[in-house]
């Protein structure tokens, strides 16, 4: 069952690092601009981001701590 979980794991990784790459263009973008403060989309970027990778980390739990969560 641990490889059950694999694929989606594997896309979630990917997403999280399109979003990191994101907020970090927004981040230049800001920069360049001659901002001072962290954009609001970088903001939300990273909490996606993080979020996303909390859920992949879930996936590569092996299947016995859902038994503990029940």
């Amino acid at each position: 069952m641990a490889g059950e979980f694999d694929d989606i794991r594997q896309r979630l990784e990917a997403i999280s690092e399109e979003l990191a790459d994101l907020a970090i263009e927004r981040l230049k973008a800001s920069i360049d601009a001659g901002g001072t403060e962290l954009p609001v989309d970088e903001r939300r970027l990273t909490r996606a981001r993080r979020a996303v990778e909390k859920a992949a980390a879930l996936l590569r739990e092996p299947d016995d701590a859902d038994v503990a969560d029940v």
